[in-house]
């Protein structure tokens, strides 16, 4: 294993102590491992927190910031949080108007979230969960009952982020956030495993002319795996699944979003992007916003994912919003 860490065992809070040192704008709590937006809580607006294993960088601590997340939990290499991590976060937060939980479908963050919201529902703190599984390789998964929360979980923190910023109360980004997940769809594949810090070793064997399709994040198992194919057949693999689940056709556009998975160079994704702005053409589908890069990763893990989403005139304002986080950045 060659990696640029000191020890395994600290690989988290030390990559939190770079954070902390790289955005002064953020607040970091380096003993209970949150990322804070530096002004938070803010009086009056809805707090929005979400949180997950490490390893999937810039999710989640990236997206905090204006205009997206308040405040993020950061577990183990691919580990939920723990609730008290998220009691702390959501108190955090609380500027009076409440609190969204944005939970990606896992067991462990499902379970941890439960519990932190009926901890801070103790302490006075209203909450409402939101839960992505977008994911549309497997019903369920090693990590899962149902699908999986995947590269949707970034569109829907930048949506419901920007409708929070606008001063809707829970209720309004509760259901921006919903809407969201509702009509957002994904999936994804691996050229390489990754090599989880505290293994010292890949998590799967993947040989060097075969790839996975329908993989997740964490290197659980697809849907099967395939000869090694040129990018335009990869596409067709990852696109024709979603647009099979959902009919992304007659609306007012969607946002296409090819995302790294950690390995991958931006050469290649832009070479994917363009065979998946090929393949929707072909199916009618209209194509308003594109988001092309590494936003929800697997360590060093060689892929990418495809997410689509619906759009519609409100969705789209949400989307050009500004936002000043580490990960997203645009309009300020």
């Amino acid at each position: 294993m060659k990696k640029l860490i000191n020890d395994p065992a600290d690989v988290v809070s030390e990559a939190l102590r770079g954070m902390a040192a790289a955005h002064p704008e953020l607040r970091v709590d380096l003993s209970k491992r949150i990322v804070f937006r530096g002004d938070a809580p803010v009086q009056g607006k809805v707090g929005l927190v979400s949180g997950g294993g490490s390893g999937h960088e810039p999710m989640h601590g990236g997206f905090v910031g204006p205009g997206m997340l308040d405040a993020a939990c950061a577990g183990e290499v691919f580990t939920s949080p723990v609730p008290d991590q998220m009691l702390a976060a959501t108190v955090g937060v609380d500027g009076g108007a409440g609190v969204l939980h944005i939970v990606k479908n896992y067991t462990g963050d499902v379970m941890n979230f439960e519990m932190a919201a009926e901890l801070a529902a103790a302490e006075g703190v209203e909450v409402v969960p939101v839960v992505t599984n977008d994911d549309v390789a497997v019903q369920d998964s090693l990590y899962t009952a149902g699908r999986r929360g995947v590269g949707v979980t970034v569109l829907l923190e930048k949506l419901a982020g920007a409708a929070a910023e606008e001063g809707r109360d829970l209720a309004g980004v509760a259901e921006v956030a919903r809407r969201v997940n509702e009509t957002g769809r994904s999936m994804g594949m691996a050229l390489t495993s990754c090599t989880v810090p505290s293994a010292g070793q890949p998590t799967f064997d993947l040989p060097e002319d075969e790839i996975e399709i329908g993989i997740g994040i964490h290197g659980e198992p697809g849907r099967r795996r395939v000869p090694a194919a040129p990018a335009r057949e990869v596409a067709e693999m990852l696109v024709e699944p979603i647009l099979a689940d959902l009919d992304f056709t007659g609306s007012d556009g969607v946002l296409a979003f090819v995302n790294g998975m950690g390995g991958t160079p931006l050469l290649e994704l832009y070479v994917m992007y363009g065979e998946v702005a090929a393949i929707l053409e072909k199916s009618g589908v209209r194509v308003a916003r594109s988001l092309v890069g590494s936003y929800i990763t697997s360590l060093e893990m060689a892929g990418c994912s495809v997410t689509l989403l619906r759009l519609d005139d409100e969705l789209l304002r949400l989307w050009d919003a500004p936002v000043r986080t580490p990960g997203l950045r645009w309009g300020v």
